[in-house]
């Protein structure tokens, strides 16, 4: 793949065989995508995601184009709760005896108002799915991945986590709990075989961008699929060693 001239990461066809990974929002936009991209490149890939129909979707391609061994979870982060995580990291260990790596990439947008007028019940919705849920799989699933030889944790992030925007509101504040979280696991992590980074995608042509800028072109805008070499060089042993980044989408030239 390529941005201009600049050759990009070119990963194995089976870079990911034999691993297994849990991607959360992998209904549709780049979650769906992701899913697909590490089930092709060998991975049993844990699709969880709130609408079944959505995953189902999904698992039904993977099956197809892939021999790989995928399973769906649906699941409402919105109503998350530590025993509900707990759980979900005991079914991993039953089915699959391990886990190499979460893509942390399931996110609400909520209301795009000044922080004057946004409801609360809206504010901490999102606070809950996109900051709070990830911290409470993360620790349910942390021993599976330190279990592994080496695990990658991987946290879609946004621009508006780094430089705060007028009327991103909770999206903003939850992406940089998001970066701050991704930053903290990264530091405490150091010695151990999990590596930690964020990746801020930019502009993708998904639907919670297109509801974020509704008089956009969206043929402007690059797909998902653009950036799932740098999805799978982060998932993938080739970024061993490589933690606590934060890395733009747009800007990533390869390692």
């Amino acid at each position: 793949m390529t941005r201009g001239s600049e050759p990009r990461y070119r990963p194995a066809s089976d870079v990911l065989k034999g691993r297994v990974v849990l991607v959360t929002g992998a209904g549709a936009g780049i979650g769906r995508v992701a899913a697909l991209a590490y089930a092709r490149h060998g991975a049993d890939v844990v699709l969880l995601g709130r609408t079944r129909s959505k995953l189902e979707s999904v698992f039904d391609v993977i099956v197809a184009e892939t021999a790989t061994k995928p399973v769906i979870v649906p699941a409402d982060l919105a109503t998350l709760d530590e025993a509900a995580a707990d759980n979900l990291a005991e079914a991993i260990r039953e089915d699959y005896g391990r886990l190499d790596g979460i893509l942390h990439n399931a996110s609400v947008l909520g209301p795009r108002v000044p922080v004057a007028h946004y409801p609360a019940d809206a504010w901490a919705e999102v606070m809950q799915v996109n900051a709070m849920a990830p911290v409470m799989l993360t620790r349910a699933l942390l021993p599976l991945l330190e279990a592994a030889p080496d695990a990658s944790i991987v946290f879609t992030s946004s621009g508006v986590g780094r430089v705060g925007r007028a009327y991103w509101g909770a999206y903003a504040v939850s992406k940089f709990a998001t970066e701050g979280l991704s930053q903290t696991l990264a530091d405490e992590l150091e010695h151990t075989g999990v590596r930690v980074n964020a990746l801020n995608p930019g502009g993708t042509r998904t639907a919670m961008r297109a509801a974020a800028y509704p008089a956009e072109d969206p043929a402007t805008l690059p797909e998902p699929e653009a950036h799932m070499d740098l999805y799978l060089y982060l998932m993938g042993p080739d970024s061993e060693g490589v933690t606590g980044r934060s890395i733009d989408a747009p800007a990533w030239r390869g390692p």
